[in-house]
């Protein structure tokens, strides 16, 4: 990376220095060669150049004008053949079938941004044009809560109800320029599917999380009663065999899929939901 290319904070760019992460993260991948992948913020290219080295086709989109100029300068064939097709966009505003992505028939694996991991999670996920399998480079906090630690979080179980998580490694922050002030982390969501919401509403499910969340201290049912009625919940509690006492962050998903289903069976107008 050249020393006149400086990072912008305003972008939460940390941009990676060695090849350990990025072998790391096509391994995980299971990059082969003729697959499509859409690569979030390449930057200066390290991870860019580990994904065509394998034989990949590389649909990159970035935000910043510096770093495009210099995908530019490095991969100047890869362009030519478009085997490196690159987009000028913002992240926060992808539509992926507009980047000539097919469902089911593309990987992700991107270096993201801190501040945008929650968002990536979800609209690379929660949508109609899911990927086949999903790598991310993340905070290593959110990469354990993902895929390590017992207790669930909205993020979490937004996370597995559409696929498979695994942490793959963890990255010191030297491998990165400028280092950031954590570590991170390599984790991958495989086996990427919608199956969770065959006979269960999609909406209902985020909204009933969401509000079991809330209050993430309290107990499940004081959440869930402000909207649904307590008697009918501990009906449902009972018959789950879920104690009253119960918190939000200690029922696996599998759980809260059945949850959501009884209370989609209850005659209980769900307007506060909305």
């Amino acid at each position: 990376m050249p020393d006149k290319f400086e990072h912008k904070k305003s972008l939460g760019q940390h941009f990676l220095n060695s090849d350990y992460a990025p072998k790391k993260m096509c391994d995980a991948a299971d990059i082969q060669v003729g697959d499509i992948v859409l690569e979030i913020g390449p930057g200066t290219g390290a991870l860019t150049k580990e994904l065509l080295s394998r034989g990949s086709t590389v649909i990159a989109v970035e935000a910043d004008n510096r770093a495009i100029a210099e995908l530019e300068v490095v991969f100047p064939e890869y362009i030519k053949e478009d085997k490196l097709i690159i987009h000028h966009k913002d992240a926060r505003s992808l539509d992926l079938t507009s980047l000539d992505l097919v469902a089911g028939q593309y990987k992700v694996v991107s270096n993201i941004p801190y501040y945008l991991s929650g968002m990536l999670f979800r609209s690379l996920l929660d949508t109609d044009c899911q990927p086949m399998t999903l790598v991310f480079l993340v905070q290593k906090e959110v990469a354990e809560r993902i895929a390590r630690t017992e207790k669930e979080s909205l993020l979490s179980l937004s996370v597995k109800v559409f696929g498979n998580p695994t942490y793959i490694c963890t990255v010191k922050r030297g491998h990165f320029t400028p280092p950031p002030k954590v570590d991170s982390a390599v984790v991958a969501i495989n086996n990427i599917n919608k199956e969770s919401f065959v006979g269960i509403s999609e909406e209902l499910f985020f909204q009933v999380i969401h509000l079991g969340f809330a209050q993430k201290r309290k107990q499940l049912l004081g959440n869930l009663s402000k909207t649904f009625c307590r008697t009918a919940l501990e009906a449902v509690f009972t018959s789950l065999s879920l104690p009253h006492t119960v918190r939000a962050e200690d029922i696996p998903l599998e759980i809260w899929l059945i949850l959501v289903k009884k209370l989609s069976a209850l005659e209980i107008s769900t307007d506060n939901l909305q």
